[in-house]
């Protein structure tokens, strides 16, 4: 069995390379639920379950034997306060003449973790981080050079800062005490923040992304002038009033190894470690809201051992923390909800940090950390840093609740959207009703031809129109006004649709409207359509031909200038512009894309008409059924 494999059963397993074995802190057993708001059951998933059937994830590295090293020498290039140490996989401080009379501070374990640890090099947080392989304990010469180094340099004592794992706690340790045999003052603290496991287990807690708060606890202390003692006693005490858990949506893999495990589609994991170690349950893909208020419950109830007691009244630091793989999108609906959440519980948070502190590899999932704080702690996670992974931090608590700063008085130039009730209303109604129900039964064919050449949302965009279009008729009788009508529909269409075609229908309708201002005649809807045309090439670049909703608009125009004959009919000229615009949307197909998101894919791969096209299309279709009616 490999040890990606007993990793993934949740047992304690070594890894191999510099610094020899780690053994990662896991369970013997987790539990699982069939879904939101069942009872938790024991469960001990098969092997099968967790590394069949999956291929070796691709990675953008030179080599897996390199790869924790490039990227320290990547850090290192970029960041001059850095200094790599020469022979080993260490970093430090640049200015090591500025700890002389001060407490050094060194941390480090296993690579895969980025930014940490070496992201939190600097004044006012570590001095050096020694690195291991990934997931996996730093060599036991390097943490002993690296202590002679800073020792050299005249710090007044060493602290070690180790996550609870036993490889980092042997390898530091076993280096702590050659060091002290050598004449070094040094000490080491053990952090275990993880608030994962109802029973506590002999290995005890995890050490998670809470680290960071006590890095940057210890490093205050230490650029404040404070002893190694004094040190040692404030942030021990600080890591017990820590407790953090994690939830996963996927797993992660070492370069060059399968993933650790599996998760279903619908599957989510919570309580795991950072190196894929088994959590406490599995549960199916919760809301966001719900996924928070599970964390935070398990992580406060009294009757999980290493749970942390949190009473109303009571000030924390948060720490909502990225993974690795989680979007920054759903990273602020998490921290949303965890601000929400502790608030409903009268909980102040006088600090949030958010963004990606402690990672694992590419995991997509999300640890909350949880620091109760008094004034003085607070005043030691907002001293300055230099340090580049740490936050710019705001001196002020979070809420979810901000003054919003007041709308803007509408210009004068504004136009009221006046309702009707005639002829001309009930007409407008019609059409436009006929228009919605028709891009709403298109979604999915041009979500479908999206896909070829865009995000595949051009069917959602269009459907978000037509429900915003409803729910306006609904709340009463469109204008009977042509250019009220047309610019009532820009605003709406500007606020609602989204993305670039919202955009390019509002630019249209706005500069239609205008020639329909004070006439209504057949050849000023001609004017209308040329003119709303004419605003869409100027601003958003394209002409007939580029493969995009102008080629139905400009086919229909050429039909519509017989509106400005004398005498003429205008349902004949419209069916004659609705042919046109059909059959340019079906011409795209053939066409090579010079404008949006398609002009970047080969003409090749384009085999299917414009999606943008064929909405156009179809819009107008409607209106000619419409107006027929």
């Amino acid at each position: 069995m490999t040890s990606a494999e007993e990793a993934a059963r949740g047992r304690s397993r070594p890894l191999g390379g510099p610094g020899g074995a780690d053994e990662r802190a896991a369970p013997t057993a987790s539990r699982q639920r069939s879904g939101s708001g069942s009872e938790l059951k024991p469960w001990d998933p098969p092997l099968s379950h967790r590394v069949t059937c999956m291929e070796v994830p691709k990675k953008l590295v030179n080599s897996v034997a390199s790869c924790a090293d490039d990227a320290l020498a990547g850090l290192v290039a970029c960041n001059p306060g850095l200094r790599l140490l020469q022979g080993h996989r260490v970093v430090l401080r640049a200015d090591l003449v500025a700890i002389q009379g001060r407490v050094a501070l060194l941390s480090g374990g296993g690579s895969g973790h980025e930014p940490a640890h070496a992201g939190y090099i600097g004044k006012g947080m570590l001095t050096g981080v020694v690195a291991g392989a990934v997931f996996t304990s730093p060599a036991v010469g390097s943490i002993l050079a690296a202590i002679r180094v800073v020792t050299q340099a005249g710090a007044a004592g060493t602290l070690l800062i180790v996550k609870n794992y036993t490889g980092d706690r042997l390898n530091f340790g076993l280096a702590l005490e050659r060091a002290r045999a050598e004449g070094a003052n040094v000490q080491m603290v053990v952090v275990g923040d993880d608030s994962a496991f109802a029973t506590l287990k002999k290995a005890g807690r995890r050490g998670l992304c809470g680290t960071i708060l006590i890095h940057k606890v210890a490093g205050a202390l230490a650029e404040a002038g404070a002893s190694l003692n004094e040190i040692v006693e404030r942030v021990s005490a600080a890591a017990k009033a820590m407790g953090t858990l994690g939830l996963s949506l996927s797993p992660c893999s070492i370069p060059g190894s399968k993933p650790t495990f599996r998760l279903a589609e619908d599957e989510m994991e919570l309580g795991l470690g950072i190196h894929g170690e088994a959590g406490v349950c599995r549960m199916k893909v919760l809301p966001a809201d719900e996924a928070v208020e599970t964390m935070l419950v398990h992580m406060t109830d009294p009757s999980n051992a290493s749970h942390l007691p949190l009473r109303p009244g009571a000030s924390v630091v948060l720490v909502v923390n990225n993974l690795g793989g989680l979007s920054c999108l759903e990273l602020g609906i998490v921290a949303g909800a965890a601000v929400r959440c502790l608030e409903s519980r009268g909980i102040h948070i006088a600090r949030a940090l958010v963004g990606s502190f402690m990672t694992a590899l590419e995991m997509a999932g999300v640890s909350l950390t949880l620091m109760l704080v008094d004034e003085e702690l607070v005043g030691l996670i907002d001293a300055e840093t230099t340090a580049m992974a740490w936050p710019n931090l705001a001196a002020a608590p979070a809420m979810s609740q901000r003054q919003e700063v007041p709308a803007p008085i509408e210009g004068p130039g504004t136009a009221q959207h006046e309702t009707s009730t005639g002829p001309g209303a009930a007409q407008a109604q019609l059409v436009l009703e006929l228009v919605c129900s028709t891009l709403l039964d298109m979604q999915d064919k041009l979500n479908e031809l999206d896909r070829e050449a865009g995000d595949g949302d051009c069917g959602h965009t269009h459907a978000r129109a037509a429900q915003a279009i409803q729910e306006w008729v609904r709340a009463g009788p469109p204008p009977a006004a042509p250019a009220q009508l047309l610019s009532a529909l820009a605003d709406l269409l500007l606020e609602k649709m989204g993305g670039s075609s919202g955009v390019l229908y509002g630019l249209f309708l706005t500069a239609a409207a205008q020639p329909l201002l004070n006439r209504s005649d057949l050849p000023a809807w001609a004017d209308a359509v040329d003119a709303g045309i004419e605003a869409m090439q100027r601003y958003g670049g394209a002409a007939p031909g580029d493969r995009t909703m102008l080629d139905p608009l400009c086919a229909a125009a050429q039909a519509l200038h017989a509106l400005r004959s004398p005498g003429v009919d205008l349902l004949p000229v419209l069916a004659t512009a609705v042919q046109s615009a059909e059959a340019a949307a079906e011409a795209t197909r053939h066409m090579e894309a010079g404008a949006g998101r398609a002009s970047y894919i080969s003409s090749a791969q384009l085999l299917q008409p414009d999606p943008g096209a064929v909405a156009v299309a179809a819009v107008l279709q409607a209106v000619l059924e419409g107006l027929r009616s």
